[in-house]
């Protein structure tokens, strides 16, 4: 595969990621307990959080962040496993 069809390929890959995302963002899941309501986006993001239908932007906040700095440790565990999973298949001659 030459180099021109290797970017035509990123880019069409990069097209589909940005569609779905997209997407994702529309999405959005509501979960009702008693006097507690989320609403969480397709992108893990809290959007609505309320307790006797009180809602506090400043807790939203403080949610999302600690989900995105889940995420990205979550990200970082993956892709050191994947560094080892490659090392271990150059290892075994694949």
């Amino acid at each position: 595969m030459s180099m021109l069809q290797n970017a035509g390929k990123m880019m069409e890959l990069q097209k589909q990621a940005k569609k779905l995302q997209q997407e994702l963002a529309k999405q959005e899941v509501v979960v009702e307990k008693g006097d507690i309501r989320v609403v969480v986006t397709g992108e893990q993001r809290i959007k609505e959080f309320s307790v006797q239908g009180v809602s506090n932007k400043a807790v939203i906040d403080v949610l999302n962040e600690g989900l995105k700095k889940a995420q990205e440790a979550s990200a970082k565990q993956l892709q050191q496993m994947q560094g080892g999973l490659k090392g271990l298949m150059e290892m075994m001659g694949g």
